[in-house]
């Protein structure tokens, strides 16, 4: 049987902290940064959590 592969961008994209959460980056940050305001761009750097919801299906593209 071969190997399981991850998917490659799910890699690039999610990381697996110690405790075993997803850790993500949060969207709307790219470009017409002008429109938004200061905190709003300030609250965007913070990576947060993918949802306990949605963990499930991330960490099968992880580990599969």
């Amino acid at each position: 049987m071969p190997k399981m592969k991850s998917r490659r961008s799910a890699a690039k994209t999610f990381k697996v902290t110690a405790t075993g959460k997803i850790k993500r980056r949060k969207a709307f940050r790219s470009h017409i940064l002008t429109s938004k305001s200061t905190k709003r761009k300030r609250h965007l750097r913070k990576p947060t959590h993918v949802d306990k919801t949605e963990a499930r299906k991330v960490r099968t593209f992880l580990l599969a």
